[in-house]
């Protein structure tokens, strides 16, 4: 790809526009928005001039977008990359006084019982924010409303208040997921122990599959929240500090509550596995004492079977036939044996 100079600052020349996925980009200062956008040719210009910050978002970029605004900035090439690649866990790095912060915003798909996962990375420097989004999370729209509307608490801070207040909201978001995973093993519990019939197992191996992508998303963030509350990192006072301590509080009640439901998971597999070896172990006894009735009504029904089969025959030589008490004798037979046989498999039982 050719290269032109730029400030003496060698540039790949692009065939597309990098404002197409950049969803905004504005001076704040301080804390307050002070235009409407700004030319991405005059952002990294900007933030080394202005007493607040730069805040340019890219959406979905691909990879030549990021490389654009990575050059434009000076951002580091190995977070660049992960910033690209897009499937990191959350982290949190320190680049002298550039913060490199990757955080997994996630939301529950309630009609499918999905956990979605996203990515957001923030590159923090002393005066400009740079996020690359990928996904659907409109946490840092949120944001921006907030900082634009003078809401955001702390907003002088400039960007870690920003990190603070993404990092705040995605949080918040773990809570509304987990509440909402509660309420599904909540109900396949009831089913569990409602439905003896029904086999919810892979039901429960699904959801146990989504809270382990969830826990994949959620505990990773712990350390980073760690550092951050209790770390000599650059731009950061006790006062900041104060605020991450709130959202790592926040974070390990939501670990918590993680390990809580997969283990509530494994128990309620375990129980629905037993109930359904506890219906299999009773439909075979029912069919054994179905088989058990029938073989002693065929044995009962042998009895008249047989004799008359035999007195059936008509054969010249059968005593029997001209007996003036031979057919009260084989009906006494008959009556008597079968009444004899149902009397023993009624006494083990049998019938």
């Amino acid at each position: 790809m050719d290269t032109e100079q730029t400030d003496g600052i060698p540039r790949r020349q692009r065939h597309h526009n990098v404002e197409d996925v950049i969803g905004d980009c504005a001076v704040y200062e301080p804390g307050l928005k002070r235009s409407t956008r700004l030319p991405m040719q005059k952002a990294a210009r900007t933030a080394r001039r202005t007493d607040g910050f730069v805040w340019i978002g890219l959406q979905n970029p691909s990879a030549d977008d990021v490389l654009h605004v990575a050059e434009e900035f000076r951002l580091p090439d190995l977070a660049v990359e992960d910033a690209i690649s897009a499937h990191q866990r959350a982290k949190l790095e320190v680049y002298e006084d550039l913060w490199f912060m990757v955080l997994r915003p996630v939301r529950y798909v309630d009609r499918e019982e999905i956990v979605d996962v996203e990515e957001i990375a923030l590159f923090i420097g002393p005066h400009f924010l740079v996020s690359v989004r990928h996904g659907k999370t409109d946490v840092l729209t949120r944001v921006r409303k907030e900082l634009d509307a003078g809401r955001l608490e702390s907003s002088e801070r400039g960007p870690i208040a920003v990190l603070h207040r993404v990092a705040d909201l995605i949080v918040d978001e773990y809570a509304e997921v987990a509440q909402s995973i509660d309420d599904d093993i909540a109900e396949i519990e009831q089913q569990v122990f409602g439905e003896r019939e029904a086999d919810h197992t892979e039901r429960i191996y699904k959801l146990k599959r989504e809270v382990l992508e969830f826990r994949r998303a959620v505990i990773p963030l712990g350390e980073p929240m760690f550092k951050l509350m209790t770390g000599s990192l650059p731009g950061m006072d006790d006062k900041a500090r104060q605020y991450f301590r709130d959202v790592h509080d926040h974070i390990m009640r939501v670990t918590d509550e993680i390990e809580r439901q997969d283990s509530l998971l494994s128990d309620v597999l375990q129980a629905n596995v037993a109930r359904l070896s506890v219906t299999q172990n009773e439909v075979s006894v029912r069919q054994n004492e179905d088989m058990r009735k029938i073989s002693a009504w065929a044995a009962i029904g042998l009895v008249p079977t047989a004799i008359a089969g035999i007195y059936g025959m008509n054969f010249d030589n059968m005593p029997e036939l001209r007996w003036h008490y031979g057919y009260y004798f084989a009906i006494t037979a008959i009556v008597g044996i079968s009444a004899g046989l149902w009397g023993l498999f009624k006494r083990n039982n049998w019938l």
